[in-house]
């Protein structure tokens, strides 16, 4: 009988809920913690503010909210890489610099190609006015 109660138990709505805490804690910690996160949270709302302003097309929003979301994730990818690698050494290391640069590296790319996009997206409506 409690393998059952327990088996109900992990299907309930409240533990499909409670199984998003850790991820929403990490999104709130990202957020608290992460200098350049805030700058990208920034240039995200400029890009969707000027979506709305310029009445993009629902394609080329998805577009915007897609590159958006890549950037972000890999922002809070780089600052999981970033803080393990603090946590397991504190001595300079050549393997701890390269999964850091390698990890900063991946978000500035991601960067310049949704400025890249924005700026195909955006230019036209920009030229129009």
């Amino acid at each position: 009988m409690r393998s059952e109660y327990n088996a109900k138990e992990e299907h309930s709505v409240y533990a499909v809920l409670k199984s998003f805490r850790p991820a929403i804690r990490g999104i709130l910690t990202a957020s608290a913690i992460g200098r350049n996160i805030k700058v990208h949270y920034l240039a995200a709302i400029a890009a969707m503010m000027g979506g709305l302003y310029f009445d993009i097309t629902k394609i080329e929003f998805l577009i915007i909210l897609v590159v958006i979301m890549q950037v972000i994730c890999l922002e809070m990818v780089n600052t999981a890489i970033e803080k393990t690698v603090d946590l397991v050494t504190s001595e300079y290391h050549p393997y701890a610099k390269i999964a850091k640069d390698v990890a900063a590296g991946a978000v500035l790319i991601a960067a310049i190609f949704s400025v890249i996009i924005g700026g195909i997206i955006f230019l036209p409506y920009l030229l129009k006015m």
